[in-house]
């Protein structure tokens, strides 16, 4: 057992037994979206972690005092926006009590005084509202711009002594907030806005990269704005390729302002439009067109950003000045280069590691001190030794995300790299700590918790697992692998509803994936086996065989087809395929046929101790 001092947030739902009694379904489906849509990631975007959750409530830990404060604050005041036009019987509202104390921690799970008086101290804070004790108070000073009030020392039920509360003061109880606050209380809360993603005018698909990297850019510029209260892209990217009204996204994201726009390249010609309208009306607040060279999208970019500052009206720190105006390359096509090998990168196959990595060596010749690009390298060369034995070095991946740490301290794509070369190289207690790393300096990093993810899931750590990999799917809504594998994960759990809804999730995104990229075989052979939980059979034949069929020498094709074969009964054909792919794989394919849970059919079959000696 480990002793350790922590904040402890205790949180759940007011009238949770009411709320089932009205509406089952429909209360169950409204808290798992707000935790998906809302708390889970304002829980990791202020580095906590969830400890446990019961049915209607949950207990988070928190190694700062001001993190867990900040969090709960953020979460109450989004879940006021929320509950706007929901009906006042039906709404869903937190309670929150947060503590400051000596907690025991054992087997994932902590215990103690911390704990109880947290938990005593949540019952008591108010519908929507957040209680803290004194200790917390305390340790808080000036860190945060908060007015607090002081109910003096209350008895807490099975605790030994009288614990000094404060309410922490949002604004006034809900009926008198949001929508109806006075003008003095709205000018305490900073504007919201969120970035839809631009539109791609450019004629081409495979151009979409080029805007999807201008929302990300922009959407990263104004999160460095503290006096702005800006969407994260998981959110904003569920929009993507829907046709929208503005004043219902608003609504829907519980922001004031929306800005949208439009990509138009054309050789090296671009034209960016961009309008930042208000939610609540439905008005223009500005909107311009930008046809210039190509090499003025960083100037551009500036522009945008600076003008929803001056038309918000919110004051820009000097640091922050700094801080946008440093964009990670000025090189312009440079720049193009390392996204369209970011975008190469996320398909997963040898075939598109091989050109992302050619990518990235495109941006570096460019631009030698590129720091994302070095990431992206070590990216590729870690898969590509992984998976293909390809002839890398560990070292040289290390020397690769090293070198983009040299030029970019504190990168956090730098330290997720670092952390898939080490636990590629089963350095797992090294991966962990540049995993960490790199959540701490960007906790929306999708590579971050991708491949910690999986690194969890190669030790047995199944629950972490499940938590990175939810994490992903959260920060990336397009992306299908992390859905697929998480549904593993849940398997592995043995958490059967979960698993289902997995499968579900993930085979509607690798069916967009498939009608995008069509000649990539991963979203084939992995919804596979999803379709084949789901008892489509027939669907499942028909995408394993379109995986083989579109790259049928590839080493994870070939494996993850002979696992779908097995699931399906069919034990000669998984047989063949494993023959066939044994003789080439590396140490680390053979390593997993012999020990793939996928593979226990075949343990009583004649050939397979013909298969054992391949993968000797």
């Amino acid at each position: 057992m480990e002793r350790r001092l922590s904040a402890i947030l205790a949180a759940d739902v007011v009238g949770y037994s009411r709320l089932m009694g009205l509406d089952e379904g429909g209360t169950l489906s409204a808290l798992k979206t707000h935790r998906r849509d809302l708390v889970d990631g304002k829980i990791t975007e202020h580095q906590g972690r969830i400890v446990k959750l019961t049915g209607d409530g949950m207990l988070v830990e928190f190694q700062s005092v001001v993190n867990a404060v900040a969090c709960a604050t953020d979460i109450q005041r989004r879940m006021r926006e929320r509950n706007a036009d929901v009906q006042e019987e039906r709404r869903i509202e937190f309670r929150i009590g947060i503590n400051l104390g000596d907690i025991i921690f054992d087997d994932n799970d902590i215990y103690g005084d911390g704990v109880n008086v947290a938990a005593r101290i949540e019952s008591i804070a108010r519908p929507g509202g957040i209680a803290i004790s004194g200790t917390v108070r305390d340790h808080l000073g000036k860190n945060l711009d908060l007015d607090f009030e002081d109910t003096g020392e209350h008895e807490l039920k099975n605790i030994d002594r009288p614990v000094r509360i404060y309410h922490v003061a949002l604004a006034a109880p809900f009926e008198d907030s949001a929508v109806t606050a006075s003008p003095e209380m709205r000018v305490k809360e900073k504007p919201s806005i969120a970035v839809l993603p631009f539109t791609n005018m450019s004629g081409d698909p495979e151009q979409e990269y080029f805007s999807d990297g201008i929302t990300e850019d922009i959407i990263t510029d104004l999160s460095k704005i503290s006096g702005l209260h800006v969407l994260a892209r998981n959110t904003v990217f569920t929009y993507k390729g829907k046709p929208v009204k503005v004043q219902q996204v608003a609504r829907e994201l519980g922001v004031k302002f929306v800005l949208e726009g439009s990509v138009r390249k054309a050789g090296q010609r671009v034209r960016i439009t961009g309008q930042l309208i208000d939610g609540a009306d439905g008005g223009h607040v500005w909107a311009d067109r930008y046809d210039r060279e190509l090499t003025d999208i960083f100037a551009i970019q500036d522009e945008i950003t600076h003008t929803i500052v001056d038309q918000l009206k919110v004051k820009l720190l000097p640091a922050e000045k700094k801080a946008i105006k440093a964009a990670p390359t000025q090189n312009v096509e440079a720049y193009t280069y390392y996204l369209r090998g970011r975008e190469f990168f996320h398909r997963t196959s040898k075939t598109y590691y091989v050109l992302a990595k050619r990518m990235f060596g495109k941006a570096i010749e460019l631009d030698p001190l590129y720091a994302r690009a070095y990431a992206g390298i070590a990216d590729c060369d870690s898969f590509l030794f992984l998976y293909y034995d390809e002839k890398v070095s560990l070292e040289s991946i290390l020397a690769n995300s090293g070198k983009a740490l040299d030029i970019e301290s504190g990168l956090a794509e730098a330290h997720a790299s670092r952390g898939l070369a080490f636990s590629v190289s089963q350095k797992y207690e090294e991966a962990e700590k540049e995993f960490e790393q790199a959540i701490a300096s960007d906790p929306n990093l999708f590579e971050a918790h991708y491949f910690y993810a999986r690194a969890c899931y190669a030790q047995g750590e199944l629950k972490q697992a499940a938590h990175h990999y939810e994490r992903a799917a959260e920060i990336k809504p397009d992306d299908y692998q992390s859905v697929l594998l998480l549904m593993q994960v849940y398997h592995s759990l043995g958490r059967p509803e979960d698993e289902r809804g997995a499968a579900r999730k993930g085979v509607e995104r690798a069916e967009r994936e498939l009608a995008k990229y069509p000649e990539n075989p991963r979203p084939a052979y992995l919804g596979a086996s999803a379709l084949a939980f789901l008892g489509e059979i027939e669907r499942a034949k028909e995408w394993s065989a379109r995986a083989l069929a579109i790259d049928p020498d590839d080493i994870l094709t070939q494996y993850n087809v002979a696992c779908f074969y097995c699931i399906l009964g069919e034990l000669d054909r998984a047989l063949d395929l494993l023959e066939r792919l044994l003789p080439d794989a590396n140490h680390e394919t053979k390593a997993w046929v012999k020990q793939d849970s996928d593979f226990a059919p075949l343990h009583g079959h004649p050939r397979w101790q013909r298969v054992l000696a391949l993968a000797a």
